[in-house]
């Protein structure tokens, strides 16, 4: 059994970048995390034995830092800290980032923001806190939505694909265009991202057996399980090697691995070697690497 890693695969920049913030913080002393710092358990525990503790909301907060996670907040959040007197850590994603100024911005020029995402995902929710109530998260471009001004502007949430994106556009301007006057279309997809899906349908068309690792609560993990098996590949999405079931190798001559863009790579490497000792068990069976 040959077992093969994506091409690309695991943290992102943004993600590392965030972690990388946060742990820092920590070295100073306590810190009181808005909502998971990311989405992956691993990540997660280890944070909290490092003096992270997560918050769903400031009336928790009781550390003399906040962090505002990966995911971003709405502007209300410095004057919020300022007022708590508590120190913040600012660990938004730069592309997340991006979104959130392209969203105020289109506000203030008479735009009604659309955003392609799930409208209780973290991310989107902060986005839209930008748009003064001007903003609407929507997943299908057939649903009825008022456009007061015939100006629209269409954003995507960053973990969506570009593909995705551009099929969800292309139906709700065929849709709505006699509704609007003006359309912009701001491309806040996530390059990291898509190339985690990309690298996914590569990895499928040589594989008979995928194992996608990563947080449940993790929406790119689950996406790229979803291109995986789209693909037309057995797929597993599991968050530790302590899933993995040898009934699923049965057969199987070529496992291929991949990961959201908030895995360790930790966990990718314990998926690998459990994989690998498993292998080792199968009468016959020939273990090499790829990848």
């Amino acid at each position: 059994m040959r077992i093969v890693r994506a091409k690309v695969l695991g943290f992102c920049f943004g993600v590392r970048r965030a972690i990388e913030m946060v742990q820092a913080g920590a070295q100073e002393g306590p810190i009181d995390s808005l909502g998971s710092v990311v989405h992956n358990p691993v990540v997660v525990q280890k944070l909290q034995a490092s003096g992270v503790r997560v918050v769903s909301s400031l009336a928790e907060v009781s550390a003399p830092t906040i962090a505002v996670t990966a995911h971003g907040r709405g502007p209300e959040i410095v004057q919020q800290a300022q007022a708590l007197g508590v120190r913040l850590i600012d660990a938004t994603c730069p592309i997340v980032r991006k979104a959130q100024k392209a969203a105020a911005r289109l506000v203030d020029e008479g735009f009604k923001v659309i955003i392609y995402g799930e409208a209780d995902h973290p991310e989107v929710r902060g986005v839209l806190a930008w748009t003064k109530g001007q903003g609407i998260a929507i997943l299908d471009p057939e649903e009825e939505v008022a456009i007061p001004r015939r100006k629209v502007a269409l954003l995507s949430q960053t973990t969506k694909s570009e593909e995705s994106f551009v099929q969800f556009v292309s139906r709700f301007v065929a849709r709505n265009i006699g509704r609007i006057n003006e359309l912009r279309v701001i491309n806040t997809t996530c390059p990291e991202t898509d190339e985690r899906y990309h690298a996914a349908r590569e990895l499928a068309e040589e594989c008979d057996l995928i194992i996608v690792v990563g947080g449940r609560n993790s929406a790119n993990t689950r996406k790229l399980a979803q291109t995986c098996r789209e693909a037309g590949v057995e797929t597993y999405h599991i968050e530790t090697a302590a899933e993995l079931d040898p009934a699923w190798l049965a057969g199987k001559e070529v496992v291929g691995v991949t990961a959201g863009a908030s895995t360790p790579d930790e966990s990718i490497d314990e998926v690998v070697e459990r994989l690998q000792a498993l292998a080792r068990q199968r009468p016959a069976a020939s273990t090499t690497q790829g990848g």
